[in-house]
């Protein structure tokens, strides 16, 4: 993929995707660990959402609505 602006495919999208998700699920746990002392948290789909939409902002990528 040469143009930045360049939207990605469905095989170079899904490691991406698949890389965001594991590291959103190694900082949940510290979040639950350290953050709710232990606590389970029924709110983790948001806490997820947001957190992968920091790292991919900060990794440069954006999401993009196809007419």
């Amino acid at each position: 993929m040469s143009d930045t602006n360049e939207a990605l495919s469905d095989e170079e999208m899904t490691p991406v995707i698949l890389d965001h998700l594991k590291q959103a699920a190694d900082a949940h746990g510290v979040h639950e660990k350290t953050e709710l002392n232990g606590v389970y948290d029924e709110q983790w789909p948001e806490w997820y959402a947001a957190h992968m939409v920091e790292t991919l902002r900060a990794a440069g990528y954006r999401l993009v609505r196809s007419g």
